[in-house]
């Protein structure tokens, strides 16, 4: 089954190094292991944009849809067994220690 990881993170910051942060021994990792479909970094939430359409008018707002201080900032596609080895794998990417990914499964007829 494929999932969807959301990377979320506090734009703030943290109290963790960069290397404490880098997801490249993760995505190396899951890529030995045949897991990890694609992914990649995604920019800051300011460079957002919000797109609406309400009674057939455009509305764009700069910036992500909700105020939160946790914020997306990657995503990867990865294909598992089960939710089991899903969450097991989210719970490696090195942002489950600071931010938080959330693991959510493709849509399947």
């Amino acid at each position: 089954m494929k999932y969807l990881l959301l990377i979320c993170s506090d734009e703030a910051g943290y109290d963790a190094t960069p290397e404490e942060l880098d997801a490249e021994p993760w995505a190396s990792e899951m890529d030995r292991r045949g897991v990890r479909l694609m992914g990649s970094r995604t920019r800051d939430a300011a460079d957002a944009t919000t797109v609406r359409v309400r009674d057939g008018a455009r509305l764009l707002t700069d910036g992500p849809y909700a105020e939160t201080k946790e914020q997306m900032a990657g995503f990867d596609v990865i294909e598992c067994a089960d939710l089991d080895e899903a969450i097991e794998v989210a719970a490696k990417h090195p942002v489950a220690r600071y931010g938080m990914i959330e693991v959510r499964p493709f849509w399947t007829d």
